[in-house]
């Protein structure tokens, strides 16, 4: 279904930019300034090309490929740790087993590991080649986002990350609303994945949001809640 859908552009250095632009803290706390991170960012991408790693984007940076308004600070992408060895130049300032945080001239890199039998299954199975600037990178398709963003739910609840919370809701329902994924199909993938009472509570989540899209696709805003239309 994903490769049929128009092709959008992405241009990431511009993304991560303006993002650290809207962000007070980051212009503040950062060394380097916002208007920056482009020549990393081409950067990046170069020395991924030219080393031939092979990754999946993920993250925000892949929402965009699907939908408008989403902002994002960082690169997120699944590799093996093979292929991560092979990037000396990004910097690691986290690692745990499935996941890496580095930073490169400035910009963070979330590595997250194909050991992980989710981030494996996207790999496999949930990608497609899209435009970023002049490069044609491997993208996770609106399956795959929905899958890792109904996977990552259950720790950012625990966490007591509801910012992160919204955000990842609001990404879900974006992708439900346009691009109608099989969502029985893709709770059926997670499953292996997760707990059942996290499982219970994700099944939860996508009927709450398939009830708000379902409403607000019904009605205008204003009739739903009693209102009259504007003229």
């Amino acid at each position: 279904m994903s490769e049929a859908l128009p092709a959008r552009n992405v241009d990431i250095g511009q993304v991560l930019e303006a993002a650290r632009f809207g962000t007070l803290s980051w212009l503040a706390e950062e060394k380097t300034p916002y208007d920056s991170l482009a020549g990393p960012a081409e950067a990046l991408l170069n020395l991924l090309e030219e080393r031939k790693v092979e990754f999946v984007l993920v993250g925000g940076l892949a929402v965009l490929q699907w939908v408008d308004g989403r902002n994002t600070q960082d690169i997120d992408l699944v590799m093996s740790p093979k292929e991560l060895a092979r990037l000396p130049e990004l910097r690691v300032v986290y690692r745990d087993r499935d996941f890496v945080r580095s930073e490169f001239h400035g910009i963070l890199v979330d590595i997250l590991f194909t050991r992980n039998k989710l981030f494996a299954l996207v790999n496999k199975k949930y990608t497609v080649l899209r435009d970023f600037g002049r490069h044609r990178i491997r993208c996770a398709t609106p399956e795959g986002l929905v899958l890792m963003k109904l996977f990552a739910l259950p720790s950012l609840y625990r966490q007591g990350r509801f910012e992160k919370v919204r955000t990842y809701e609001a990404d879900v329902a974006n992708l439900m609303r346009i691009y109608q994924p099989g969502m029985d199909s893709i709770i059926d993938a997670l499953a292996p994945h997760i707990l059942a009472g996290d499982l219970a509570e994700i099944r939860k989540i996508v009927a709450d949001l398939d009830e708000i899209i379902s409403r607000f696709e019904q009605k205008p805003f204003g009739e739903a809640r009693g209102e009259p239309s504007p003229p």
